[in-house]
């Protein structure tokens, strides 16, 4: 029985892991040499064609070291793993388990990683983020920017062979509008005629919205008003076409890779809960099939632990997920390593409706408490300092809106609101997503808000799919967060903290604010709009501050010698169709 060789490998090793662990060898190290001992004897005494880990209340008994071996035990049995390139197959880390591949639905980096190798829209973004004919081969912009038309090729085909039309596109946008979705990227979408009426329920009939079929291969959008960064839209995951067939089949389980249907160059294969997820190439994509037969896509959690498969060439790549601050400081010099500046900045956010946090001058205290130069430091890739929401390298950036770092003021807030000195100050819990980097970051804080404010905070963290779930639900007073652009434009960064938005988990509302966002996205002077966009900024982190800006992150990746043509952007959207594995 699977379960019972590995419990029976758990103890044997058991005193080799104390051991090496004792002799506090260079992180990595050990870990890697266990994997290769228990991958060869498993791949020797047993042959496991598929085998799912073992439910995870069987392990709870084990110190983390335990559950961390036990992960790596598992993972190379599985797959019958051993160092070095699998042909024409690229094994990378997820890192957590997706919460969803539903597109119309799904809000997070992870479940996107896996679609945007799945699908592709109207437009695709090439490697330099610009929009490139995908399922349109071309498209009028018409009316003043009001009206779009897109005509749609001929030649992309859904994996089971019907093809893509343009009511597949209608009905993918409506469903993505219906209140019934509760899609939280609905608002987004709010510049099309009546889509913000239909998804709040004041407008019941869809055919109203300004999306339409005009035939089977032209599909017509109607905005309310120009829109600078719409064509942006049609390049991301909640844009993609859905088929009415397959969902009303299939409902909640048509995402089963029994059941889903896609376009893109890869098809899901195996779905494997909690451990992995395979593609393989559609050999119907309109651009012809990738040259990698093969993704894998594992979920360990731990940042050593995948590392440690790396390390042991059992994974071709791993990014931060899998790349912890210590390890990115043992190989920054390496020809395998890479650093790419993000568009994503990581932030504070507080529930405004929630005491303490109701009161601004606390929310005001708590981010000009903060020292932001310590986060570079302490994970030491490069990241840059974040004093306003909008990224330094956008327009609407400014210095107007920066959050100023000065503890005498944040001091005199506290007192005001009646807590001088900290004293008095109730308990609080700061929910952060279960990550290595990300504890560091947050006991940082903690520790920040101890010094300079005399408060404690708590720290709680939530595995991802969890802490997700818990955000959407009902967000706590304070929690750690980041956000990623979806497109290079300050828009992505600026709606998602409108009243409106879906991805607004701080329950503030400013009308001033959604005015200057709302203006902003439809001005054609770019000088004049980046000036409404900085206003609005300082009225989000600078006035209000319902939220604290922290820092910008890099993205730090490790990549095989074999990989080829894997490349990155600032968007940190992962597409593997022109991935190559070349054995050395």
């Amino acid at each position: 029985m699977p379960g019972l060789c590995s419990f029976r490998l758990l103890l044997a090793c058991k005193g080799q892991v104390l051991n090496q662990a004792r002799q506090k060898r260079p992180p990595g190290e050990a870990s890697s040499n266990i994997l290769f001992l228990t991958a060869k004897t498993c791949q020797q005494d047993y042959n496991w064609a598929e085998m799912k880990p073992a439910p995870a209340p069987k392990l709870a008994v084990f110190p983390k070291f335990f559950l961390v071996f036990a992960a790596c035990l598992l993972l190379t049995s599985c797959d019958a793993m051993h160092g070095g390139p699998e042909p024409d197959t690229l094994r990378i880390n997820l890192g957590a388990e997706p919460p969803g591949l539903d597109w119309n639905i799904s809000t997070d980096s992870t479940s996107f990683d896996v679609v945007c190798n799945l699908m592709v829209g109207l437009t695709q973004y090439t490697p330099q983020l610009k929009c490139d004919p995908a399922c349109a081969s071309s498209w009028e912009v018409l009316d003043g920017g009001r009206r779009y038309l897109f005509h749609l090729r001929k030649d992309v085909f859904w994996t089971d062979g019907k093809p893509v039309v343009a009511g597949d596109f209608e009905y993918g946008w409506k469903r993505l509008l219906d209140p019934k979705t509760a899609a939280e990227y609905a608002y987004l979408f709010y510049d099309v005629v009546n889509a913000y009426e239909y998804n709040t329920g004041k407008l019941k009939d869809s055919s109203a919205i300004g999306v339409k079929a005009l035939d089977d291969y032209t599909f017509e959008v109607r905005l309310r008003k120009p829109a600078a960064y719409f064509l942006y839209l049609t390049a991301i995951c909640p844009s993609y076409p859905q088929r009415r067939d397959v969902i009303e089949h299939w409902g909640d389980r048509w995402t089963d890779p029994e059941h889903i249907v896609t376009n893109g160059p890869f098809k899901l294969s195996k779905w494997a809960h909690e451990y992995k997820i395979e593609i393989v190439a559609n050999p119907r994509f309109f651009e012809g099939p990738p040259a990698v037969k093969t993704i894998k896509m594992f979920m360990v959690n731990e940042q050593s632990t995948a590392f440690a498969l790396y390390e042991n060439d059992q994974l071709d790549y791993v990014d931060n997920r899998s790349f912890s601050t210590s390890d990115v400081e043992r190989f920054h010099t390496s020809p395998e390593y890479h650093n790419v500046a993000l568009l994503r900045n990581n932030y504070v956010g507080f529930n405004v409706t929630k005491k303490p946090f109701d009161d601004v001058r606390v929310r005001q205290a708590f981010s000009m408490a903060l020292d932001r130069t310590a986060f570079p430091r302490i994970l030491r890739r490069q990241e840059e300092p974040s004093y306003t929401w909008i990224p330094s390298s956008l327009a609407g950036y400014s210095q107007s809106s920066r959050v100023a770092n000065n503890v005498q003021r944040a001091r005199e807030l506290m007192a005001q609101a009646g807590y001088p000195g900290g004293k008095g100050f109730p308990q609080v819990d700061m929910l952060y997503p279960s990550r290595e980097d990300t504890q560091l970051v947050c006991e940082q804080m903690q520790d920040q808000w101890k010094r300079n404010l005399g408060v404690e905070v708590s720290l709680q963290n939530e595995e991802w799919k969890m802490y997700l779930e818990h955000l959407h639900r009902d967000s706590p007073p304070i929690f750690r967060e980041n956000w990623g652009a979806d497109y290079p434009d300050p828009e992505t960064f600026m709606n998602i903290f409108c009243s409106k938005s879906g991805n607004n988990h701080t329950a503030w509302g400013n009308a001033q604010y959604d005015d200057l966002v709302g203006r902003a996205a439809c001005e054609q002077n770019q000088e004049q709009r980046a000036k409404l966009y900085a206003q609005a900024d300082k009225i989000l982190c600078v006035d209000q501050a319902a939220i604290a800006p922290c820092f910008l992150a890099t993205q730090n990746t490790m990549v095989k010698p074999w990989v080829k043509g894997l490349q990155f952007n600032k968007c940190d959207i992962q597409f593997f169709k022109h991935v190559r594995i070349v054995p050395q």
